[in-house]
């Protein structure tokens, strides 16, 4: 049974949850972060965003988004009306009734987790915990990562306070689909899972407010390994239609005709489709989460290992059919220029995270084509963590420069592109996507990758 001290900050936690008197803290105000603020402060939450990147705190504080899919008006109506309160301010996290945690949570060099990101929040917030305050983790990982590193690291704080008794933790994974309109964070089922009963009690009130509707589970390691099956699910899926993307090619079978006919089965299918990589923050990721803790209990998950190989491949396999694709018009990859249709990792957003494009370009340029590229939602070209690129800006697409192209190689089929003009004024194009589907002028210059 809890003692009455404890019993007495869970009332107290509670009842500000109830008549949202509680202060939100969200920590890392990107892809995930933003939006869960958005969820908040429409259900009546003031909100303190956190974030060490001084720059998108300045951003925010001028009343400007970064995020494609939350209007900078938006952001400025948060600001003016005092909803959120952005800052690089660690030591403010003490000031915040409930935090939650949404920070990068990448693979290392040998594909191993990486939970620097959580383990240093962690730290920071230990440093400034107060009884009565509410952790919940949302970032992806792999199950016990709430109890096991994040709970060890916040009862280390210098007043001995203890998860239980005098703070609470939960992990609730984030599951944003950006681009989407259909799903906002609001609007999408939360799942939530306590590291003892209060703790979930707690931290499922809170998100009663915001979100359509919560899914209780028992404790944080069945939430966390939702999330896990969740994207290992698509996982291999995807690598079933890329394998048989390559299977089929080799027999002049349309791969994405096969799709669109199977899944006219109303019961037993669901339609992946292929693409030239994985993308995103979650999809190329946390089957590797997976496969590193069953290592740990002594077990391998072949099927798993066995898709992660198949997807890691196809930006290899796509730049072989491009090389194919110039062989067959004299060219060569070494000195062709080759234009690369989109950045982000997929369709309609301004998030390059994981993005197979960066891959293609580095395969590409290391066979030394003369590389530019196109998108219009990502302007210039970011720094990533694991490929060394010169820096690059989005190229218009004028006529003439599209006919200066020995190929145009489509990587994400934004809406924006107008997809007959390019095909019109390009020498050949190269399409992983289906884009081209549609266009009925110059199919004698589309190739399909």
């Amino acid at each position: 049974m809890p003692s009455s001290t404890s019993q007495q900050l869970v009332d107290s936690l509670a009842a500000k949850i109830a008549d949202r008197t509680a202060k939100v803290g969200i920590i890392g105000l990107g892809y995930v972060g933003l939006p869960l603020i958005s969820a908040f402060v429409n259900a009546g939450f003031r909100c303190i965003g956190f974030d060490v990147d001084a720059g998108k705190v300045q951003t925010l504080l001028q009343g400007r988004s970064y995020i494609r899919h939350i209007a900078s008006e938006t952001v400025a109506g948060w600001i003016s009306g005092g909803h959120l309160d952005p800052t690089s301010d660690m030591s403010r996290l003490g000031e915040a009734d409930a935090l939650l945690i949404c920070v990068p949570t990448p693979l290392n060099e040998s594909r191993d987790p990486d939970l620097q990101y959580i383990e240093s929040t962690a730290a920071c917030i230990a440093k400034v915990l107060r009884p009565g305050q509410l952790v919940v983790l949302e970032s992806t990982t792999y199950p016990t990562t709430t109890r096991d590193v994040m709970v060890p690291i916040l009862n280390s704080n210098p007043a001995g306070l203890q998860c239980g008794r005098d703070f609470f933790a939960a992990f609730s994974p984030e599951r944003e689909d950006p681009g989407n309109p259909h799903f906002t964070a609001a609007g999408i089922p939360k799942v939530v899972g306590g590291t003892d009963q209060a703790s979930g009690d707690l931290a499922a009130a809170l998100y009663g407010h915001a979100i359509v509707s919560v899914v209780r589970v028992d404790n944080a390691e069945v939430a966390e390994a939702c999330k896990i099956l969740e994207n290992t699910y698509r996982a291999v899926n995807i690598a079933l239609v890329n394998e048989l993307k390559m299977l089929f090619d080799r027999m002049g079978i349309d791969i994405w005709q096969v799709v669109d006919a199977a899944k006219t089965k109303p019961f037993g299918f669901q339609a992946f489709y292929p693409g030239p990589g994985l993308g995103g923050h979650c999809i190329p990721i946390d089957p590797f989460y997976l496969s590193w803790l069953a290592r740990r209990q002594g077990m391998s998950t072949r099927f798993i290992e066995l898709a992660g190989e198949v997807n890691t491949f196809m930006p290899r396999y796509v730049v072989s059919r491009v090389g194919d694709f110039l062989n067959d018009v004299g060219r060569s990859v070494k000195g062709s220029r080759i234009c690369i249709l989109g950045m982000a990792y997929k369709k309609d957003v301004d998030d390059p995270r994981e993005s197979p494009s960066f891959e293609l370009m580095e395969l590409l340029m290391n066979r030394g084509a003369v590389l530019s590229y196109s998108d219009p939602h990502v302007p210039s070209l970011p720094t990533m963590r694991h490929y060394h690129l010169p820096p690059m800006n989005s190229t218009p697409l004028t006529p003439q420069f599209l006919a200066e192209q020995d190929c145009v190689l489509i990587s994400t089929d934004h809406s924006a592109f107008d997809y007959p003009f390019i095909v019109r004024h390009s020498r050949l194009v190269v399409d992983t996507r289906n884009a081209t589907k549609s266009v009925t002028e110059g199919r004698e210059r589309i190739r399909r990758a």
